[in-house]
């Protein structure tokens, strides 16, 4: 199988194993999606097949690019990206399903593309100065986005910043969780990675909807969850429901830490 087309398909597989994984607080899943009434499973899977062809795009970028200064890699692969999230909204009627997963996805498409063996450090030479460029001269803007109004108001760098250092999260905590745990029931684990996750990141769509106060108890939620033994223990299980009932009742989402699930998957996969 050509490289482009088993990279893409890993990318495709992350996204919908992702959505199946239940059941995830403050997200959309096949029993609930309570803090996300304007999509459902279906949304996300019509998103993900909508997306298909630029994953291959994104990683024939990297297996193309022969220059030295990898940061052009990525100002290669921004275009690309603009134009998935367009199809994105296209099959999605306007809903952003995936829009966060495309960033990262397509950053470490092109990353594999060019050198599968190292990943990490082929994504730190693609984004150097990344936060720094795309944080720059925020105050002469007049719409913000999510990220760069978390940036201003807590000084948190979010996706970027965590995409900068080589998906630290990912790559030293989430991924070596998922490889030491397969094996055992895979929708689980892969829940209990979410947890690893939530327990370790800065999730800026939970401080977007609530506020930083809401991110440390969804933070020693999942730090229970953990400390019980996980989510097929009864006691983990116990502190799910409650951590979903927190959720729904403050409508809080997860979603930065779902696409650190979904690349977490990715690089498992391949």
């Amino acid at each position: 199988m050509e490289l482009r087309t088993r990279l893409a398909n890993a990318a495709l597989k992350a996204l919908l194993y992702e959505v199946d994984v239940q059941p995830k607080p403050g997200l959309v899943d096949p029993v609930d999606h309570t803090t996300h009434l304007d999509m459902d499973v279906f949304t996300f899977i019509d998103s993900a097949v909508s997306l298909r062809p630029y994953f291959e795009r994104f990683a024939q970028a990297g297996i193309d690019f022969a220059g030295e200064d990898l940061t052009k890699l990525f100002h290669e692969i921004r275009p690309i990206g603009m134009e998935a999230e367009k199809a994105m909204f296209e099959a999605t009627g306007d809903v952003n399903t995936h829009k966060g997963a495309i960033f990262s996805l397509g950053i470490l498409l092109a990353a594999a593309g060019f050198d599968e063996k190292n990943i990490r450090q082929t994504t730190e030479r693609m984004l150097r100065g990344l936060t720094e460029h795309d944080f720059k001269d925020l105050d002469k803007k007049k719409q913000l986005t999510n990220g760069e109004k978390m940036f201003l108001q807590y000084g948190i760098t979010g996706i970027r910043g965590e995409a900068e250092r080589g998906y630290p999260t990912v790559f030293e905590k989430s991924l070596p969780y998922l490889k030491a745990h397969f094996g055992n029931d895979f929708g689980t684990v892969l829940l209990d990675t979410l947890m690893v996750i939530v327990s370790e990141s800065y999730d800026s769509n939970v401080v977007k909807r609530g506020n930083l106060e809401s991110l440390e108890n969804i933070q020693k939620y999942a730090e229970n969850i953990l400390a019980e033994g996980g989510c097929s223990h009864t006691e983990g299980r116990e502190t799910l429901d409650d951590m979903n009932s927190y959720c729904n009742e403050n409508n809080l989402s997860l979603g930065g830490s779902a696409d650190l699930l979904i690349i977490t998957i990715f690089l498992f996969l391949i």
